[in-house]
């Protein structure tokens, strides 16, 4: 099992991701959209939307220093592990609160809101809030559960994902890695498997135009 999950689902999954999001976008690029909902109800966005975004730059910024930069790395540069440690918790803490919370303020809009928000709310869109949930609690009660500094995930979740993107796949180091951690793992696998086929394809198409573009002005019936 442990070689499937670590050593087979994360190509599956990157393949589908790369290969589906092309797929998408040159076939149905009508159907490349965020499927907006302000129209339907936009005052109870005004507060879920922007945490949910900002929380999430600040865990993909932590994410990528985290899993991406090797240890040496950062030693290197006179940051020793307990002072990471405790920097990662600082940034880590307050993403998790604004992601997870933001996104809660999401579910409530989209599932305890306007009557016309769940009708526009396809199946698939309840299996990717599903997984976005579970993948952000998971993140969340890990990082909690390792105040201690008890795990240090740069010495197995950091390295076993730069082997996969080697093609060189250890899956032995996820072996020591704990249940919470695991789950996280499984889950952004997950999200990647669904991406091409829901409304996060949006994240690709950041519009630079859209700072400098005219008003679109709607009117009351």
């Amino acid at each position: 099992m442990m070689a499937f999950l670590y050593g087979v689902l994360p190509y599956i999954a990157l393949t589908i991701l790369v290969g589906g999001t092309i797929i998408r976008y040159t076939y149905f690029e009508r159907n490349w959209t965020t499927k907006s909902s302000e129209f339907l109800s936009k005052g109870d966005s005004k507060w879920g939307n922007p945490l949910f975004h900002l929380g999430l730059v600040m865990a993909f910024g932590g994410h990528f220093v985290g899993v991406l930069v090797p240890k040496f790395v950062t030693e290197m540069g006179g940051t020793d592990e307990h002072t990471y440690h405790l920097m990662s918790l600082a940034g880590g803490i307050p993403a998790g609160i604004l992601f997870l919370g933001g996104f809660l303020l999401i579910l409530k809009r989209r599932f305890a809101g306007s009557a016309r928000l769940k009708v526009n709310t396809s199946r698939l869109d309840c299996w990717l809030y599903l997984v976005l949930l579970v993948t952000l609690v998971s993140g969340m009660l890990a990082t909690l559960s390792n105040i201690p500094g008890t795990f240090d995930y740069r010495e197995t979740i950091s390295p076993w994902f730069r082997s996969v993107l080697l093609l060189q796949p250890e899956v032995s180091l996820m072996a020591r890695v704990p249940v919470l951690f695991q789950l996280h793992m499984i889950c952004w696998m997950l999200l990647a498997i669904l991406f091409p086929f829901t409304r996060l394809v949006h994240c690709l198409s950041f519009p630079l135009e859209y700072f400098f573009r005219r008003d679109i002005i709607y009117r009351r019936k």
